[in-house]
């Protein structure tokens, strides 16, 4: 079965991504906080997937 909380948060975190590389936003912009907040969400996720099997 897909995972579509993790998919989102992919989806959301590459076109974050795309949007700071093309306009060359710093890394203290809303954007970029919320590129590391994504991580942080990712690694909480994974690390539940992983602690569940």
């Amino acid at each position: 079965m897909a995972d579509l909380y993790l998919k989102a948060l992919e989806s959301e975190r590459k076109a974050l991504w795309a949007t700071c590389r093309l306009k060359g936003l710093p890394r203290d912009t809303p954007e970029r906080l919320r590129i590391v907040e994504i991580d942080g969400l990712l690694a909480e996720h994974k690390a539940k997937k992983t602690a569940a099997k």
